[in-house]
């Protein structure tokens, strides 16, 4: 949530591991540096932002997320939508890069369950496409990305 007439403060709440925290500060980093390429005219000083995990069986810490809390930060700050039938898995780089990640397979197989037709991931994780079962391939779409403005093009809408 972008909060107005604030003091530029990022609040992180929810199941957040040390980790992912990092995630956070890095996609808002990453935003700051590069807003007017995309468009953002918030003054970051005046404006407070608030991540929240809600509370789960189990805690969210790891870099997988980077790319997902890029796409929505980016998303609230430009009011675009982020597809619905899109998801997505990357770790990202102060650079805007995205980096491999583990799981792919485990986190492939959960997308095609909750009826995902497209997944954004990782150039680096290419090879680990021959681990994810066949009816997953068939039925999802994998997208492989080395940067954040490659996996915008596929996850937000016009």
């Amino acid at each position: 949530t972008v909060i107005p007439n604030g003091s530029g403060r990022l609040e992180l709440t929810g199941s957040l591991g040390e980790v992912m925290k990092e995630s956070c500060k890095i996609a808002l980093s990453y935003i700051r540096s590069n807003a007017e390429k995309y468009n953002i005219t918030q003054d970051f000083s005046k404006i407070d932002i608030h991540i929240h995990a809600p509370e789960g069986a189990v805690p969210k810490d790891g870099p997988s997320a980077g790319v997902t809390l890029t796409t929505a930060l980016i998303s609230v700050l430009t009011q675009r939508k982020v597809k619905g039938t899109v998801a997505m898995t990357g770790e990202v780089t102060l650079q805007g890069r995205v980096l491999a990640i583990g799981g792919l397979k485990e986190k492939s197989m959960a997308a095609y369950r909750e009826g995902i037709k497209t997944v954004i991931m990782p150039y680096d994780n290419i090879k680990n496409l021959e681990d994810v079962d066949d009816k997953v391939k068939e039925c999802v779409e994998f997208v492989p990305v080395k940067t954040v403005d490659e996996a915008l093009a596929v996850n937000l809408c016009k």
